[in-house]
């Protein structure tokens, strides 16, 4: 028998993925990756400031609450090098269930924990600790979501294929926000403060959303660990070409992708927490705070809120067809000038009442959906197979530091320069849209790369 009648016989024999499980997986994994993480971002929000951070005045605890969140960001590049390096070396499944494992663990144990009421400074260093853990998790989880999916993606359909884990954003900020919602309405507030949780609420509400992730969990676990691993890894592994030390190649080879992937997400993380993080305490301060906001109780600026979100799963999946028909580069810098306008027109639009408010809602999550889709096609594109998972890791978490690690921080301060205006934020997003709209003129079209090392 011929050496390429062994070749034929051996690809027919292996394992291939059905796509539907490949969507499923890719899916499921980062909606429960992001529903754990949004758990904390409206927490962060709504309680942690009461509740861990309870000394100084209610700014001081929010951006305290706020540089917490920012933690997690920071171990995100931490753990995108630890499980990329699990990864490239071991393949995509083993590391997909290890990184849901702990993001989930640290999850539910941040759902028990004391308060500072309690045990003082302990409890807050163990929520930090619990977020850095969340962070380090998630580092890991995006990469190999992508990778699962457009590793395993027919002929000209990666970018749609590639909009299947970034769906999991929107989805688990729905579903999240959705589960606070309804135990905000089963404990509710006082009449005479709307905006503040009740005080059965601050008890122990607020931890059955956290301690619910591990139902969640249970059903992710059972879905990845029916994948097979790609054949595209399977490949590069039977080739010899997996890398002892995958980070070290990546930046020694790849320096210049690792840069422009860095920047391309940068616009896309900004946008992302402004619209998720920050417009949740702008959107609920009263009118008449020492740093004024838009004066809507908790329950209805939610409500607004997941309407917004309901045009970032759409366009998100929009997005992945349009990238696939006239290319990732010339797709994403139509929607980055966006992006620069749409942070130019905040006050306006916030200005024309609660119209304006949703308009500005659902703009802002429809350029989200169309930004953040492509990427998890782009990402993956720029590395071969034996560094993708480290280098397409790195350059996703550490645009969170630059984005979304700092994006909340910097938004409370310019709001509370501003005397309540949310100008300087949107003019601090356009800024942040500019630098990625250099990264993608100087960055290359993607679209035709082959993901096989061995073509």
């Amino acid at each position: 028998m011929s050496v390429a009648s062994d070749s034929s016989t051996a690809t027919a024999q292996t394992p291939v993925n059905p796509r539907s499980r490949v969507l499923i997986a890719s899916l499921i994994g980062t909606t429960i990756e992001f529903y754990d993480f949004y758990v904390y971002a409206t927490a962060a929000v709504l309680v942690f400031p009461a509740l861990f951070f309870p000394e100084g005045d209610p700014t001081t605890a929010l951006l305290s609450s706020f540089a917490v969140f920012g933690a997690a960001m920071v171990a995100r590049p931490i753990g995108a090098i630890f499980f990329g390096h699990l990864g490239d070396r071991l393949g995509r499944k083993t590391t997909l269930v290890i990184s849901l494992l702990t993001m989930g663990i640290a999850t539910i144990l941040i759902g028990l924990l004391p308060t500072y009421h309690s045990v003082g400074w302990i409890a807050t260093a163990l929520l930090v600790l619990m977020r850095i853990a969340q962070g380090f998790a998630l580092g890991g989880e995006w990469s190999g979501a992508a990778l699962v999916a457009t590793e395993n993606a027919p002929e000209g359909k990666r970018a749609l294929f590639g909009t299947f884990p970034q769906l999991g954003a929107p989805l688990g900020f729905i579903l999240a926000n959705g589960l606070f919602l309804i135990i905000a309405l089963a404990l509710p507030s006082a009449a005479s403060d709307p905006s503040s949780p009740s005080q059965a609420f601050l008890d122990w509400g607020w931890r059955i959303p956290f301690v619910f992730s591990a139902v969640m969990v249970a059903v992710g676990l059972w879905v990845r660990l029916r994948l097979v691993e790609s054949e595209t890894f399977t490949k590069t592994r039977e080739a010899g070409l997996v890398q002892k030390l995958p980070l070290a190649t990546v930046f020694r080879t790849h320096t210049k992708q690792l840069v422009l992937g860095t920047f391309f997400m940068l616009a896309t993380y900004v946008l992302f927490y402004l619209m998720t993080t920050f417009s949740l305490s702008f959107g609920r301060t009263a009118t008449d705070a020492a740093v004024p906001g838009l004066g809507y109780s908790y329950t209805t600026f939610v409500l607004m809120l997941i309407f917004g979100v309901l045009f970032f799963a759409l366009f998100t999946l929009v997005s992945g067809p349009l990238a696939d028909k006239y290319g990732r580069r010339r797709t994403l810098i139509c929607v980055t000038t966006g992006i620069i306008v749409f942070g130019l027109v905040w006050v306006p639009l916030i200005d024309l009442g609660t119209v304006g408010v949703v308009l500005w809602l659902v703009i802002g999550f429809t350029l989200m959906g169309l930004t953040f889709g492509p990427m998890g096609a782009l990402l993956p594109e720029l590395f071969p197979t034996s560094v993708r998972y480290t280098g397409s890791g790195i350059s996703y978490n550490m645009s969170s530091i630059l984005g979304a690690a700092v994006a909340p921080f910097i938004a409370v301060a310019l709001w509370k320069s501003g005397d309540g205006s949310p100008a300087l934020v949107g003019v601090y997003l356009s800024s942040m849209a500019v630098l990625t709209l250099i990264a993608l003129i100087l960055g290359k079209e993607t679209g035709k790369t082959s993901l096989d090392e061995v073509d």
